[in-house]
Formats: C-alpha cells, sequence, structure tokens
C-alpha cells in the first residue's frame, strides 16, 4: 500500500540504445556521478527514534504507498530521484531477496515467548490467516518452506493451543533494535478508503485518478555498485537525457503533461490526496458499482508532510494535526488547498484491481489482513515475517498486544523499530488511522534455523 512514496512495482524496459552508447554505459556512468555527487539514490539515514508518549493525540496522517496488484515475489524498496538529476534510462528490476533486509538498519536480539507481553491471550486465528498469505509469496524459499508446509497442515479453525504451539515450534523471536539502542519507536495507521466517484468526467466527478503514465521510466542501479544495491530512480526522457518526471503541481494542472491516463474520476480533491498516502482504496461510483484501485507507481520526488508543514507554518496546532484535521482544514480553506496539497511534490498512480481480493495488495504482492498487517521499512524488517507488536490504541494508553506480519512498506515508514498498522476498509478503519501516534515495541519471528545479519 504503499502506503503505502512510496514504495513501488518496478516495470521492465527493454535494453535499448541511447545517445550511441548501451544501457549498461549509460548506467556505469550514472552510478559514478550517483557515487561522485550523491544524485540522492542513497536514502537518508533513518532517523534515531526516542522514546515517545503512549498516548499522542497529534497524529500525523501515515504514507503507506502500497505497491501491486498481483500475487508476485516481494518488491524492492526504491529511492526518490531529485530535482535536477540527470540519470540513464531503465533496465529489468531484478526481485529482492525474501528474507534477508535490504539493508543492516536494525539489530535482532533472541528472546524467550515469555519476554512478550500477553503473548497467546489474543486470538491467533487472523494472524494465521496473514501468515498463510506470506506463504502464498514466500513458500517457495528455503527458509519458509518447513514452516509454509507445517502450516498448510493446520486450519483456521484449529484451536488458539495448537496455533501458539506452530508458531514456538517453528519460530524465534527476536526484539528489534534501533541504530541508536533504543527498543521503542513510533507506530501509525492506515487504511483503506472509500471515494465517490466516475468512470466519465463531469462537473461533480472533476478530479482524476491517473493511471501509470506510459513515459515513465524506472532507472535500476543495483548492477553499478554494492552501494546501490536496490536502489532506483525515475524520469522520463526529454531528447536523450533522463530528466525528473513532473511533480504534483506540474500534473495537477489545467493542462496535465499526463493527459488521457484518467482511471476514475472523484468528487473531491483532498480524498484524493489522503488516497495517494493511504495506497489503495474504493471508489463508488454513480452506476452504484463499486471499484477498487491500488497503487501502480509514483512519480520519484520524495514524499512531504503537509501535517509537517502546517504546525511549521502555525496554521494548525500540533495536537490538531490528523487526516481528520487536515481535511476539515482544507474544506474551511479551499483557496489554499492547492497550495497545501502540491508542498507535497510525491505523486501516486493506479490501477484497477479485482473486486474478490480479501484486501488491498501490499508490497509483499498478497492481499492485505485488516488488524493483522503492518507496513515496515523492509531495510529494517524482511518482508512476510510474523511480527509481534507491543503498542497502545489509538489516543489511549490501553494495551494493543497483537500478533501482525509484515507484508506492506510506506515512504513515511523508516526506520527499525517503527511500523503503519492496518486498519482495514471504510470510515472506522480511518478513525483509527487517522489519529494513531502511539509508542511500540516490536518482535521479528524468524524460522527457526535462519540467523538474521546484525543479530
Amino acid at each position: 500500500m504503499t502506503r503505502k512514496v512510496i514504495v513501488s512495482r518496478i516495470i521492465a524496459q527493454p535494453f535499448f540504445q541511447t545517445g550511441g552508447k548501451s544501457l549498461r554505459t549509460m548506467l556505469v556512468i550514472a552510478g559514478a556521478l550517483v557515487v561522485a555527487q550523491g544524485c540522492a539514490t542513497t536514502s537518508e539515514p533513518p532517523p534515531k527514534t526516542p522514546p515517545i508518549a503512549a498516548q499522542a493525540p497529534a497524529a500525523e496522517p501515515p504514507d503507506a504507498g502500497t505497491p501491486p496488484a498481483e500475487l508476485i515475489p516481494p518488491l524492492d524498496q526504491t529511492t526518490a530521484q531529485p530535482q535536477g538529476c540527470q540519470c540513464p534510462s531503465a533496465t529489468t528490476a531484478k526481485p529482492a531477496e525474501p528474507v534477508a533486509p535490504i539493508e543492516q538498519r536494525s539489530r535482532f536480539s533472541a528472546v524467550d515467548w515469555k519476554d512478550l507481553p500477553d503473548w497467546g491471550l489474543d486470538p491467533l486465528a487472523p494472524s494465521f490467516i496473514a501468515l498463510l498469505q506470506s506463504c502464498n509469496a514466500l513458500g517457495g524459499e528455503s527458509a519458509w518452506k518447513t514452516v509454509c508446509t507445517e502450516a498448510n497442515r493446520l486450519t483456521v479453525q484449529s484451536p488458539n493451543r495448537k496455533l501458539r504451539e506452530f508458531f514456538e515450534t517453528n519460530f524465534t523471536p527476536h526484539q528489534v533494535i534501533n541504530p541508536d539502542g533504543a527498543v521503542t519507536g513510533m507506530i501509525t495507521g492506515y487504511y483503506e478508503p472509500l471515494l465517490y466517484g466516475s468512470r466519465t468526467r463531469s462537473e461533480q466527478y472533476r478530479y482524476p485518478l491517473y493511471s501509470q503514465p506510459d513515459d515513465l521510466i524506472t532507472v535500476d542501479l543495483s548492477s553499478i555498485h554494492p552501494d546501490l544495491k536496490n536502489k532506483r530512480l525515475r524520469g522520463r526522457l526529454e531528447g536523450n537525457r533522463v530528466v525528473p518526471y513532473y511533480t504534483r503541481s506540474e500534473i495537477e494542472t489545467n493542462e496535465p503533461p499526463i493527459r488521457g491516463k484518467e482511471l476514475v474520476w472523484v468528487n473531491n480533491p483532498v480524498d484524493v490526496v489522503f488516497l495517494h498516502i493511504q495506497g489503495s482504496g474504493q471508489v463508488r461510483l454513480d452506476t452504484g458499482e463499486i471499484m477498487r484501485v491500488g497503487y501502480a507507481d509514483q512519480n520519484g520526488h520524495p514524499f512531504r508532510s503537509v501535517g509537517r508543514y502546517l504546525i511549521q507554518q502555525r496554521i494548525l496546532r500540533p495536537e490538531q494535526v490528523s487526516m481528520q484535521g487536515i481535511k476539515a482544514w482544507a474544506q474551511k480553506n479551499p483557496d489554499k488547498a492547492d497550495a497545501l496539497l502540491n508542498y507535497n511534490p510525491s505523486y501516486v498512480f493506479f490501477r484497477e484491481l479485482p473486486l474478490n481480493l480479501p484486501g488491498p495488495i501490499g508490497t509483499l504482492g498478497v492481499p492485505l489482513t485488516a488488524e493483522r498487517s503492518i507496513a515496515v521499512d523492509q531495510r529494517s524488517i524482511p518482508l512476510g515475517v510474523p511480527v509481534y507488536l507491543a503498542t497502545t490504541w489509538p489516543n489511549s494508553s490501553k494495551p494493543l498486544n497483537r500478533l501482525m506480519v509484515a507484508q506492506d512498506t510506506g515512504g513515511a515508514i523508516n526506520g527499525a523499530v517503527r511500523a503503519d498498522f492496518f486498519w482495514g476498509f471504510g470510515d472506522d478503519a480511518g478513525k483509527l488511522a487517522g489519529v494513531m501516534k502511539q509508542s511500540g515495541r516490536m518482535w521479528v519471528l524468524l524460522p527457526k534455523g535462519y540467523t538474521p545479519p546484525g543479530s
């Protein structure tokens, strides 16, 4: 969900010649420029996450950025391309390793099951359902074969005792530790919203969701240098140069440069922006039909938080900044809303998804499970693994200790002890997601016999 930047699906591009140079030659040149000049291919170091209050009403909307629609292997996390960076053209992406973290940004410490607060007290069947989805993507991997084989011998109707025994027999819990040694971090929430729209533009429905543009290209730099593993840039061709793709403000004009790629039209521009943040959603069409949309790709520009901007400009107080608070401000100030929304140059493109899916598609390529799937920084947490989460309910000190599964990523989800809690679909889920900004601890459950880097 991308949430969901957004972490994105990479579209394979054909090998081609540009300006007399082969693609590999151009990539080597680009790699040298990147290493020498820092062409925004390396991610910012994760912020140190100090302990925060368990109850924090000033929840800033997370960016979920949920990628692709098919049941496919997990995809690499991407890095946005900066303004003015001239980079090479695209190449075919190589899927990420599904177990080992992409980069070592966390440390894992093996613990006993008794160290997990309230372990086994919460019903494990929903978590087991989410794990079975992970097995659809990871079951062929050596580290997962035994786990997924054993999982398929059980059913979701198995007694909680049997499910607990399954997890304790096949996994070892490891506490997630931040680079600075802290074991606490921030837990936010996201959800799948409902929008109202039409497949035909009208005065009522005039704000588009765009599908992926034909001229958006992706540059894979992983073959250039070890330091550039899983680094990608996005842009477009201008003559024989690759230049940054259009920003939000350049796309949202009366003469949009990607006209003709409209997927559906909706009735509220603010809802469009928050759909970009959530990464996926559903649209109730004027015909009465329901249309499910999901993340397809992103324009390569970095995500900037409009909530933080409102606080910095002293437009809203911190306690007023939530998804609901920002929407209310935009509705009261329509003349200022465009300038606010364009502060974030990131722009998400969507695709229509089948309606029969049990949930939106996460970065792992499998449907998310409401209240059991989380988005993580896959440079710190391997996608697909169960993660035991100890936090509190939104705007509350009431414990929320639950077994989750890491199946999604998001542009705002950076760091080791950092997660985005997927609350599900609709307004009730949105009310919880919009105000969630809690302190939490995390334990990854790794298949027995697998030794993680940094442990």
